[in-house]
């Protein structure tokens, strides 16, 4: 695909691999509207000026993932390759100039975007989602620690690498969340579906409001913020979309749910149109 202009949308929680270490999926839009996959990237890695946020245009050197069958799925032409920034679309005008890009073609049913997704020649494996109605958001515990052989291989590998030892740009693995964070919604035909948030930010949002809080329920207290945050205020007071995203072998392996929510889009509600008062004839 060579150099790429690409409207950063998605950053999904960071994941062990033993081939590349610690890893983020990213994902975002091109010019005319259609959904990107960057996989894999060692975000936390990645020099500071390399690092892009949500919303920023970047430039990258990408070609068509050959080992993974979705049409949307690239990678870096180096695992080195830089991401110029050059850049930002901000939320003057309630997010008209993202709206323009990211609402390019909206999903309204679960059972014809699975439809499509199963269907080879298609494959789709990126898409925006409106629910018609979120249900609810649900918390779950979950197995606290990453699996132990590929942190074992990741150590090995940063030891020799002196990863850990880079006073300018320091690594140490991302925690693994404690949490799974789940929207429970409606689609246009009253299917109901309960996916799991996979988005960077959700995992930020927890482990900074445990920072702040202390006592032996600061857990439940960040949970609460959470929940706060993707309940009372994206769901009751914005106009939520939701990204969803296939997880590679749950695609491949054709499960009835190969979708994960990856990211939110949320402007609030667009302001009523008032009716003009008709004139009186006589």
């Amino acid at each position: 695909m060579a150099l790429t202009k690409v409207l950063i949308a998605v950053k999904t929680y960071p994941t062990l691999s033993a081939q590349y270490d610690e890893l983020v999926c990213t994902a975002g839009f091109l010019e005319d509207g259609n959904w990107v996959r960057i996989y894999p990237i060692p975000f936390r890695k990645l020099e500071y000026e390399k690092r892009y946020s949500k919303y920023d245009w970047v430039e990258i050197d990408l070609v068509k993932n050959g080992k993974d069958f979705r049409p949307e799925s690239h990678k870096p032409w180096s695992i080195e390759s830089d991401f110029n920034v050059v850049g930002h679309i901000d939320t003057v005008n309630n997010w008209q100039e993202r709206k323009n890009i990211v609402l390019k073609k909206v999903y309204t049913n679960i059972t014809q975007l699975i439809a499509e997704a199963k269907d080879k020649k298609i494959a789709t494996s990126l898409a925006t989602f409106k629910p018609t109605e979120i249900l609810d958001f649900t918390i779950e515990e979950v197995e606290r620690g990453w699996d132990k052989e590929k942190l074992a291989t990741l150590k090995a590998k940063a030891q020799q690498l002196h990863l850990f030892q880079n006073a300018e740009n320091p690594f140490e693995v991302v925690n693994k969340l404690p949490y799974k964070f789940s929207y429970r919604f409606k689609d246009d035909e009253g299917t109901i579906s309960k996916l799991m948030i996979e988005d960077w930010e959700i995992g930020a949002l927890y482990w900074n409001s445990l920072k702040r809080h202390e006592g032996h329920d600061r857990e439940a207290k960040a949970c609460e913020d959470v929940r706060k945050k993707y309940w009372d205020d994206f769901t009751l007071t914005k106009d939520l979309y939701l990204f969803l995203g296939t997880i590679y072998e749950s695609h491949a392996k054709n499960y009835p749910y190969p979708f994960v929510i990856i990211g939110t889009f949320h402007p609030t509600f667009p302001k009523p149109v008032k009716e003009q008062p008709q004139l009186k004839l006589f």
